[in-house]
């Protein structure tokens, strides 16, 4: 195994009987935690209970990634690690952190004495970069994605008409998602001849007017189809234990669902993928569902017996034909060029207060390339029964600054249908802002395919042991911006930390650090510095 500078250790796991719910795993360590210790990793969607170590905290990664991304790592802000090549358990309770395992062994390790010499080391050693990045129009210029307005009403009338007013109220062009419903079935990919008279004609006009184009897709196959019967006979599908075909229980029914470690039928849905690029101009793909918990029922029988996280791994790898792509649900592809996007959010404060602990986790478990979920709340029941109910236009401005300098930014509910004049102009601006920096964004991401590097970095991975280690509200983006936005309803100041060097604000304010300044942040204000010199 490699080595880094600083310290490495490397001890593979041996059988340890440990009490209470870990018990009789077959793999096993303990380790006590140093002085001040704190660990990320796991699950994305845990971002928010980050750094672990403080609390009493448990997690079990077999069948289980909480929705979101996931990797089978821990990491330190005191340069020690932990990694599995399979899933496993772990448990922080006092001073000791147990891990266990029944599907293989567990490496704990220590280079350096930082969060980045930890990072460094694993990224390098269990997950290097290929070198490839995502699509560049995903980090250069906004996203929009028809699933809010349109919901299951995806047709080519109001697709057509809500590419248009992004166009006429002055929204940057970039990427336009056609999300779930525009397919005749669910694994019958073609666009329904009762929803779309033209599809041909409406992706070259998206074209036209500066959009590229994906379309949404999952490894679902609805059992009453001709495609259904057809693959059914070829063996293309999971099986159950008498040998029947599994069907699986998902949030839109009940379907077939695509055997993934048969390689005949990932062959037979790229053909069906590059099909959608070649007759109708299709330029990627939003790939959803592929959850570790789908595949996680006993019954489930493939060609290949796998854990149920590397059914969710094959998902996610199936699409990396496609630069223009996008996942939610991953599993150990860290390094690869997959376009993250955190899980669906609520349109509430609470929710809107997740993205940036659980980006910044996101980034430290190597999945770089992030995508914040939907401006304003990706969860569509809130605007499912009633799409034109009112919306909190504050915390729909509030979430637009947030992700305005994450590495993509994602709309969905129109700003110019549901914000006043003042609030959609704000919406606007943050757009443009996303733009004005996105050469920057994009060196990161090309920066960050060579070396693994996240793009955005809480504050204790380049400033490490200055307590900065339990900031959730704040992050860098690359080494030299620092965002600060407002995520408190009704709030109009907050605090700053700043960390050593000189910093020149968005309000033109040069503040040298290190120290905690308090800054006044009125609705239309995102707090953002530039750092100009070090100390």
């Amino acid at each position: 195994m490699r080595m880094s500078k600083g310290i490495s250790i490397l001890i593979v796991s041996t059988v340890l009987w440990l009490p209470g719910w870990l018990d009789a795993a077959r793999y096993s360590q303990e380790i006590e935690l140093l002085e001040g210790e704190g660990f990320w990793g796991g699950c994305v969607t845990d971002g928010r209970a980050m750094p672990y170590g403080r609390e009493a905290f448990t997690r079990d990664l077999y069948g289980d990634t909480r929705g979101n991304q996931a990797q089978p790592l821990l990491i330190s802000d005191q340069g020690r690690y932990v990694w599995s090549e399979e899933p496993f358990a772990f448990s922080f309770s006092g001073r000791t952190l147990k891990v266990t395992s029944d599907h293989g062994p567990i490496q704990v390790g220590r280079s350096g004495t930082t969060l980045r010499e930890a990072f460094a080391y694993v990224s390098r050693t269990f997950f290097p970069s290929n070198g490839q990045i995502p699509e560049e129009l995903l980090f250069a210029r906004p996203q929009y994605n028809t699933w809010i307005e349109l919901i299951y009403d995806q047709r080519e009338d109001r697709i057509r008409r809500y590419a248009n007013d992004i166009v006429a109220h002055g929204f940057p062009t970039g990427v336009l998602m056609i999300d779930d419903n525009w397919q005749e079935d669910y694994g019958v990919w073609n666009f329904h001849p009762g929803r779309f008279s033209n599809p041909k004609g409406m992706m070259n006009r998206l074209h036209e007017q500066g959009f590229q184009v994906m379309l949404w897709i999952c490894p679902y196959f609805s059992p009453d189809s001709e495609t259904f019967r057809l693959l059914n006979k070829q063996g293309y599908f999971l099986k159950d234990r008498r040998g029947g075909t599994f069907i699986a229980r998902w949030w839109n029914g009940h379907s077939a669902s695509l055997d993934l470690t048969n390689p005949a039928a990932v062959t037979w849905f790229q053909a069906r993928m590059s099909q959608l690029v070649q007759e109708y101009g299709v330029d990627g793909f939003k790939l959803d569902a592929g959850d570790a918990t789908s595949y996680k029922d006993p019954a489930i029988r493939a060609v290949k017996e796998v854990t149920p996280n590397a059914h969710s791994e094959l998902w996610a790898r199936l699409g990396l034909p496609y630069r223009l792509n996008e996942y939610r649900a991953c599993w150990k592809c860290a390094g690869l060029p997959l376009a993250q996007r955190l899980r669906d959010k609520g349109h509430t404060w609470p929710d809107l207060r997740q993205l940036i602990p659980d980006a910044l986790a996101l980034g430290l478990m190597g999945y770089a390339y992030v995508c914040p979920d939907l401006i304003g709340g990706g969860e569509y029941s809130y605007f499912y029964d009633d799409p034109n109910k009112p919306l909190d236009q504050e915390l729909i401005v509030r979430s637009a600054q947030c992700a305005a300098l994450m590495p993509m930014m994602q709309f969905s509910v129109a700003p110019w249908r549901v914000l006043s004049p003042e609030n959609m102009e704000i919406c606007r601006q943050m757009a443009h802002l996303h733009v004005k920096l996105g050469p920057e964004i994009l060196a990161l991401a090309r920066a960050s395919a060579q070396t693994g590097a996240p793009i955005i970095r809480p504050l204790e991975y380049l400033y490490p042991h200055r307590g900065y280690a339990g900031i959730k509200d704040q992050f860098l983006l690359g080494d030299s911006i620092l965002v600060a936005p407002l995520l408190e309803k009704g709030g109009r100041a907050r605090k700053v930390v700043l960390p050593p060097g000189t910093w020149r604000g968005d309000d033109g304010s040069e503040v040298k650090g290190p120290g905690e300044i308090e800054i006044q942040v009125p609705l239309a204000r995102l707090p953002w510095y530039r750092l100009t010199s070090a100390n």
